[in-house]
């Protein structure tokens, strides 16, 4: 009597992509795909970033995104549609990279997007396919989601879910998807793993370092690494208040920890501190999920980890407030910057504008100069004025206060920048400027945690290629 062994699905070799969500994530994630010689349908609900994405538009700024979209457009590797009909007849792996904000009233993640999404495409696969999340989520939501896409979907089992978290860094999102440092796979089948493989083989195949985790683990490296980060870059700036306490400088402190190995220069820059649309949201929902899960008392430090980024903020504003002799009304300050951090249009919890805000709150006349996120920050605060070049920033001001380290900012003559003021006073609110030189054409230079000094006075430099930028 013979018996018959099972055979192992088989898995797809060269498989067809879905990426469910055309925002930041899944535009990029889709674009870079289609780049590595897949063939890629995107799905939205607005139909409006369909209609973008098809005609070749980027719907918000990212260095070498649009360059990349007309290459795999007139490839035909791409397209783009809102229909979930189309999307579960014509993929074999589908990746979901909707949004998770902050809920309304709580520090919780939102998941109506990310239940919606898998829940609208596994009522309509009817065959073996993977669903794989990339969004940030709450340990546990893949297991909960496997549950719900396996009784909702008629292939049953056959639809299987896999968890993929990404890890890019806004204005490096390209290079990040196309060479990542790491991949991780989050997976509960051989099957799962090896359709993975597949779908990432060109990177794989240069050698990338690849993680094969459960899907708990898979969901955790993200929140993990995102609150690692934050924690840094909150504690260079709790040495920054201790600076400003004792008349230390907290620039050369950075320096000198960053030569130790253990220790590391990158997101060791003190400043304004962190924003964006996943480092506050993720630590906070991080944080209220592990109360949920009674451990709460494990990452209660990463409540102070955001109570010291917010307090960077309040502490800016006193820069510039006793440059202005201590009282903001009718005071004309030069808000360099908007977006959360350069290279972005990224208005989503930014320090910058959140900054500029509370100087008009003060009674301040707010000129807020971005080159890229002046549009979407009018959009969130229409009562700042807004201009459309630094030179129109800063003439007449009172206060410069440099928001966003753009290298437009950087590098920007303080010579020529003081001959349009109305006062060479400037808040280096991000550490990014030359000191010396500054001072050295008349300006009153403050910054974070450094020593107030004015004049021609020498204040000492540190390396700032020794020291990265925060996310």
């Amino acid at each position: 009597m013979s018996t018959t062994v099972p055979t192992a699905p088989a898995v797809v070799e060269h498989p067809r992509i879905t990426v469910i969500g055309t925002g930041y994530l899944g535009a990029t994630h889709a674009i870079c795909m289609a780049a590595l010689g897949y063939d890629v349908l995107g799905v939205d609900v607005d139909p409006r970033k369909v209609e973008d994405l098809a005609a070749g538009r980027v719907p918000f700024f990212e260095p070498g995104l649009p360059e990349k979209l007309r290459e795999v457009l007139d490839s035909g590797r791409i397209r783009f549609s809102t229909s979930f009909d189309e999307a579960a007849e014509f993929g074999d792996v589908h990746f979901i990279c909707v949004g998770t904000p902050q809920a309304a009233g709580s520090d919780a993640a939102d998941l109506r997007y990310v239940d919606a999404a898998f829940t609208e495409l596994a009522r309509r696969i009817d065959r073996r396919a993977l669903v794989v999340g990339k969004s940030t989520v709450p340990i546990g939501t893949a297991a909960r989601l496997t549950e719900i896409v396996q009784s909702v979907s008629p292939a049953g089992t056959d639809l299987e879910l896999a968890w993929n978290p990404e890890f890019l860094r806004e204005g490096f999102a390209v290079e990040d998807t196309l060479n990542p440092d790491r991949l991780v796979f989050g997976v509960t089948s051989d099957w799962a793993e090896e359709t993975l493989r597949s779908t990432f083989r060109p990177i794989l195949d240069r050698g990338t370092p690849v993680v094969i985790a459960d899907t708990a683990t898979a969901e955790l490296v993200k929140v993990a690494a995102n609150s690692f980060l934050a924690t840094k870059i909150s504690y260079i700036n709790a040495m920054a208040e201790v600076c400003e306490a004792t008349g230390a400088d907290v620039a050369v402190l950075a320096r000198a920890l960053s030569y130790d190995d253990r220790i590391g220069g990158r997101f060791l820059k003190p400043g304004l501190g962190f924003g964006g649309g996943c480092l506050p949201k993720d630590i906070r929902a991080f944080k209220a999920r592990a109360d949920e899960l009674g451990v709460g008392q494990a990452v209660a430090f990463l409540g102070e980890v955001d109570a010291i980024n917010i307090r960077r903020r309040t502490r800016t504003l006193d820069l510039v407030r006793e440059l202005a002799s201590g009282s903001l009304h009718g005071v004309r300050i030069a808000a360099l910057g908007a977006a959360f951090k350069p290279n972005s249009d990224d208005v989503r919890d930014a320090p910058a504008l959140d900054v500029a805000r509370m100087l008009y709150l003060e009674g301040a006349t707010v000129v807020v100069y971005d080159p890229e996120a002046n549009e979407n920050a009018h959009r969130i605060y229409p009562d700042l004025d807004y201009v459309d070049s630094l030179a129109e920033a800063v003439s007449g001001a009172d206060v410069v206060v440099l928001l966003t380290e753009w290298d437009e900012f950087r590098t920007a003559d303080p010579v020529a920048m003081g001959a349009l003021v109305a006062s060479r006073k400037v808040v280096d609110a991000r550490h990014a400027l030359d000191a010396t030189a500054y001072l050295a054409a008349g300006w009153e230079y403050r910054a974070l945690g450094r020593p107030n000094v004015s004049g021609t006075a020498h204040l000492m430099e540190y390396d700032k290629d020794s020291v990265a930028i925060a996310p």
